[in-house]
């Protein structure tokens, strides 16, 4: 399934005035269970970094976490890359529409040759690496572009069903994807190797989340691939979804699985 044009489609809708781009974040925040787990990750990072930090975020797409962290504090300077142009000018123009050009700037960038030697106290990376096939190479330029001290926050499918893949003959339900999902030795045999002196990784999307993917994930990218006329009937499915899904990410975002389909990783310089 294509999962970048629904993306854009959506955009289309949403961003072209800041105010309905803002609500669109934050139904976003409450409906994909990745964003519960990236955004209690951040908060975190947030006591620990204080009011002032530099942070990249590594493969930004349309904003959403750029958003999120920029309203931490005005001392948060951001800087947004991404591969697609029009992502780059979209997300600059509605910084600047909401006053914000000053703290946060988007610019295009190949992650497998971009480098900023000790500029980052933060680098986050959400959904990013199963779409890199060179990820050694990433993971490089993101350790030699934290400063010491600094964390990379990283959300990734998991090898235990990632991306709807459960064995090895089986492809990842977002065509985009050039890998299923990581094995937890492996991305952290691969962070250290770069450099990184700490990993932790934890597994997300148990089964309270895989469930919630499916409803709120799965089943629509499944009926918006068949007709863009689906997206009159969205709302009414996410209306009488969305209340089990809401329950369904709480009890994912408390627990502590032992296996599940994402990663949430943080690794330190």
């Amino acid at each position: 399934m294509k999962y970048e044009p629904i993306k854009a489609s959506l955009g289309k809708v949403f961003n072209n005035i800041p105010v309905l781009r803002i609500i669109f974040y934050k139904m976003l925040d409450l409906l994909l269970l990745r964003a519960w787990h990236i955004k209690k990750e951040l908060r975190k990072i947030k006591k620990q970094t204080g009011p002032n930090a530099s942070v990249l975020d590594a493969g930004a797409g349309f904003g959403q976490y750029t958003y999120y962290m920029s309203t931490f504090s005005k001392g948060w300077s951001i800087t947004g890359v991404d591969i697609i142009d029009a992502q780059i000018e979209d997300c600059n123009r509605f910084f600047a529409k909401i006053n914000k050009s000053q703290q946060v700037k988007f610019e295009k960038a190949d992650l497998t040759a971009f480098l900023r030697p000790e500029s980052f106290d933060l680098i986050t990376s959400v959904d990013v690496m199963e779409h890199i096939e060179d990820d050694r190479a990433v993971f490089s330029n993101f350790y030699k572009s934290l400063k010491k001290g600094g964390c990379l926050l990283i959300s990734t499918p998991s090898d235990k069903g990632g991306s709807d893949a459960h064995d090895n003959d089986d492809h990842s339900f977002i065509a985009e994807h050039v890998r299923n999902g990581y094995n937890i030795d492996e991305i952290a045999e691969k962070l250290t190797t770069a450099g990184f002196s700490k990993v932790e990784c934890l597994y997300q999307y148990g089964t309270p989340g895989k469930i919630s993917w499916t409803l709120s994930m799965k089943f629509p990218i499944i009926m918006l691939n068949k007709t863009k006329l689906l997206f009159i009937l969205l709302p009414f499915y996410y209306i009488v979804t969305f209340p089990f899904c809401f329950i369904l990410n709480y009890f994912d975002l408390q627990m502590k699985h032992a296996e599940g389909t994402g990663l949430i990783v943080k690794a330190w310089k």
